[in-house]
């Protein structure tokens, strides 16, 4: 097969009850897809990724904290960060979130 497809990632993520989801949606030598789903209030705490990344938000919003700076990204947002970034997420409602791990080549 030459392509891989999901026609709605929320699907693929129910989102728990006070807590967090993760899935992996995808993954090949490339990069893999992570979805996450997160109730509201519900966090990462300030960690890094080892390869640059994006996250996209299906549904819901976010509070993400990059660089001492806060943001808010929600569906038609797009965020990327180099490797070794800290940041941190929160869930400002129910909140279903892609992040695509880059690998080098």
């Amino acid at each position: 097969m030459t392509y891989t497809f999901i026609s709605d990632l929320s699907e693929q993520l129910e989102i728990p009850p006070d807590g967090t989801l993760s899935r992996v949606l995808y993954r090949d030598d490339q990069l893999r897809l992570v979805g996450f789903a997160f109730d509201t209030g519900q966090e990462l705490t300030e960690h890094t990724a080892a390869v640059p990344v994006l996250i996209q938000v299906v549904s819901g919003r976010l509070s993400v904290t990059l660089e001492a700076q806060t943001m808010e990204l929600g569906p038609r947002g797009w965020l990327r960060m180099e490797a070794h970034a800290p940041h941190s997420v929160r869930a400002l409602v129910p909140t279903v979130m892609v992040l695509t791990m880059l690998r080098s080549s």
